[in-house]
């Protein structure tokens, strides 16, 4: 979740002023030096980090795609930043606040709540596992016991 969404953290930039908001965000966390950093930080703490650092990359690869196709016409990607100002842009992208992007999310979204409801996890299990633990507690009600197939208890007593 973080290799995905890391790459928004140019987007601060508007705390400062909106100028800075306007020459860093799409070139700061959207760049391949970014993504090869955040993946290579993210795989030091994973188990497999080889396939996890692919996994990351590829994840930041699927932000900047989404980015290209719904963050709307005229934000261009500066991919090779710092080294080159070159920048894709799509002038066919949908509005940010538009059926596709409201779309995805709310299958995001409903992806979220199956996730959390039949295999009784969240994506606030580790940043927030007390949250996590009241979120599963509501959305996933505890599995029912088996029935015992005994039919008294161990002393004898129906």
């Amino acid at each position: 979740m973080l290799a995905a969404t890391l790459a928004d953290v140019d987007g601060l930039g508007i705390l400062v002023s909106e100028e800075l908001y306007w020459q860093l965000h799409h070139a700061l966390g959207h760049c391949l030096m970014f993504g090869v950093a955040v993946s290579t930080v993210l795989a030091a703490f994973s188990k497999h980090r080889v396939l996890a650092f692919v996994v990351y990359l590829a994840l930041f690869h699927l932000h900047l795609m989404l980015d290209y196709f719904g963050s709307g016409p005229h934000w261009p990607l500066h991919y090779f930043w710092p080294f080159s100002r070159w920048a894709i842009e799509n002038p066919n992208a949908w509005p940010f606040f538009s059926w596709q992007n409201l779309s995805a999310f709310g299958a995001l979204f409903i992806w979220t709540i199956v996730i959390l409801r039949f295999q009784r996890r969240s994506p606030l299990e580790w940043p927030m596992p007390r949250l996590d633990a009241k979120l599963v507690a509501i959305l996933s009600p505890s599995p029912k016991p088996r029935p015992s197939h005994r039919t008294s208890d161990y002393n004898g007593t129906q």
